[in-house]
């Protein structure tokens, strides 16, 4: 790989871990402020309201300068929201601005991929960075969680750092320079010298275009199945995320801090099983692991009888290893897809589109049944079912497509 690529994965890693650190802080500056509980579930909600509302247009601006800019200035916003919450603003307000920076940024970091390296390296590229992503996940959850510790926390506060009063914003401080550091990298990414298309400003255009391009992987009858497992499949892992803080908390006993680090548990079943279904299963065979999906929300329901730490781990790293290894051959066959159907700047933006509104809707759910003061044992079972249910229909749906036509015979158009 030439040295460029891994200066990408370097500022993608420094931005992702920053952005899971402060997932966790603001969890505990809201417990701080003694907000209501449904509150922590509708950070996710607030953060990925702009890759929702904005899809039509983060692909146009992504293509409209080279995506080094693009990637700086996403970058700079998300440290602007960094600054909020360390200024004292409401933690939903400040991580809506996160969220904005990283609903720019997504479409950049993929995009150039496509640009930099010949086709033959781009499978291998994607491996790399839904890996690094996943590794940024884990040790930005578990740094979140080791710096809300009171030790740490205090430790901070007493080093006397100018500008820092009060526990949190010593800790804010320490994640704002992982944003600094991913913002440093930008800059020396390299061009890739592609011709830019000048930014159409018309958004009637743009919101036409992006409709178009939506409802033309929904109709492909492999981009329809591999879109529907990849949208349930983000839905279910962002609910999910919360459920096992609560479920922790409920079941084992454990604070919000190693709470945090049992979500670390669970990405590293997904990093496991996404290097397994790499090793394992090609391209054509991708559709055949979605029987995993169904298997991943039963095993979810057995957590209601989980009270031992030891083998909470255990079952944290089997549903993430599911997940992983079922996630992974689906959204290559997506971006495959998507690639041949409308171009990857397009795809990865109706992609980006479809999987979060899957957060919004199952995360806001989520707070929902909180509110309405549900048993978090009633909630973790309604989910496995509904994960379950769900992955069952797409499967059935996709036998259905095998007997009217062999689509998985779509794959080898386009190979000459």
């Amino acid at each position: 790989m030439p040295l460029g690529f891994y200066i990408i994965m370097a500022a993608q890693f420094f931005s992702a871990l920053a952005d899971n650190a402060l997932l966790i802080v603001a969890i505990a500056l809201l417990r701080e402020m003694a907000a209501p509980e449904q509150f922590e579930p509708l950070l996710k909600l607030f953060f990925t309201v702009s890759y929702v509302a904005l899809a039509a247009f983060v692909g146009a601006f992504a293509d409209s300068m080279p995506k080094w800019r693009v990637m700086l200035i996403s970058n700079t916003i998300k440290i602007g929201g960094c600054l909020m919450l360390f200024l004292g603003a409401h933690p939903l307000l400040a991580y809506a601005v996160i969220g904005l920076g990283a609903a720019a940024y997504s479409p950049a970091k993929y995009g150039i991929l496509t640009e930099y390296l010949p086709h033959r390296l781009l499978v291998v590229a994607n491996g790399w960075i839904e890996g690094l992503t996943v590794g940024a996940i884990i040790l930005g959850t578990v740094l979140g969680g080791l710096l809300i510790r009171p030790d740490a926390s205090a430790w901070l506060a007493s080093l006397d750092l100018p500008l820092v009063n009060g526990t949190f914003s010593a800790t804010i401080a320490v994640i704002g320079l992982f944003y600094v550091a991913g913002g440093i990298f930008n800059f020396y990414i390299p061009d890739t010298g592609v011709d830019h298309k000048p930014l159409k400003n018309n958004p009637v255009y743009l919101i036409h275009d992006f409709n178009h391009c939506l409802k033309l992987l929904w109709r492909d009858k492999l981009g329809q199945i591999s879109l529907a497992v990849t949208t349930l499949f983000w839905g279910a892992g962002a609910t999910l995320q919360f459920i096992v803080i609560k479920w922790a908390e409920h079941n084992l006993g454990f604070n919000l801090s190693q709470a945090s680090m049992l979500q670390g548990v669970v990405a590293i079943g997904v990093a496991l099983g996404a290097v397994m279904a790499a090793k394992m299963i090609s391209l054509r065979r991708s559709v055949s692991v979605i029987p995993l999906g169904i298997a991943m929300g039963l095993v979810v329901m057995a957590m209601v009888t989980v009270t031992h730490a030891t083998l909470a781990m255990l079952l944290m790293v089997l549903v993430g290893a599911l997940a992983g290894f079922f996630v992974v051959p689906m959204n290559a066959l997506l971006q495959h897809r998507g690639h041949i159907l409308m171009g990857a700047g397009h795809s990865i933006a109706v992609q980006n589109f479809n999987e979060n509104l899957s957060i919004l809707v199952m995360t806001g759910l989520y707070a929902v049944l909180i509110m309405s003061g549900l048993s978090i044992h009633i909630v973790i079972v309604m989910f496995g079912l509904f994960v379950a249910g769900m992955m069952l229909l797409v499967k059935c749906h996709h036998e259905r497509n095998q007997r009217e036509f062999d689509s998985v015979a779509l794959l080898d158009e386009h190979k000459h």
